[in-house]
């Protein structure tokens, strides 16, 4: 039987009802596994060469240093150490005096870091840091993860009256001050982390040693 096609270029007929034929068929089975084989091989190269880490990627959990030296006071620079953002923050004196006030002390879930995990002990103080004016930190929120929005300004229309500067999280709305120190009620549950640094010189600091391992 053959049933007739007009294709555009003329009329063309093709065979509808043909019986079919064994030999025929897993002819074009084997050849159609194959192909589809070298098609999924192909396409699963480049996934399988992601596995071979580049020299990149084995860089990234050398130390990195910061000339501190080039941050203004109020500012802060963001650096990759181990595939994690990293703060370095020049604090003034206007936001190291508010870290020791008794306001934002009662407002903190964790104000004389307790939980040691969080930081080093040579950081385990009020602003959680070797430096006074240098504040190093971990810029993940440890709900879960994301990146804090840098907020220097004071008592702006969204974040309310007794904000005078820190981080917020734009995920789930955690609050952290200039120390890293997580607010009470929201949803991280600890301070930001402070990753092991020390200071290489007086205005270069290097973030993934600590001092006694630089000595």
């Amino acid at each position: 039987m053959t049933t007739t096609y007009d294709t555009g270029k003329g009329a063309t007929e093709f065979d509808t009802d043909v019986a079919p034929d064994p030999a025929r068929r897993r002819f074009l089975v084997t050849s159609t596994s194959v192909a589809g084989g070298i098609g999924i091989a192909a396409a699963a190269w480049p996934f399988i060469a992601s596995w071979n880490p580049s020299a990149r990627a084995r860089n990234l959990g050398a130390p990195v240093e910061v000339d501190i030296s080039k941050i203004e006071p109020g500012a802060q620079v963001t650096v990759q150490w181990q595939g994690k953002p990293v703060w370095v923050l020049r604090r003034t004196p206007a936001m190291r005096e508010h870290l020791a006030s008794a306001d934002l002390i009662a407002q903190l879930r964790d104000p004389d870091s307790e939980v040691a995990s969080q930081q080093p002990a040579y950081a385990q103080n009020t602003l959680r840091a070797i430096r006074e004016d240098v504040f190093v930190v971990i810029a993940l929120c440890t709900h879960l993860g994301c990146i804090p929005t840098f907020r220097p300004e004071v008592a702006p229309a969204d974040l309310g009256p007794h904000w005078h500067g820190g981080y917020f999280c734009p995920c789930h709305g955690s609050r952290f001050d200039f120390a890293g120190r997580v607010f009470k009620n929201v949803p991280a549950p600890t301070n930001l982390v402070i990753p092991p640094y020390h200071y290489v010189t007086d205005t270069v600091v290097q973030i993934g040693v600590d001092p006694e391992e630089a000595a």
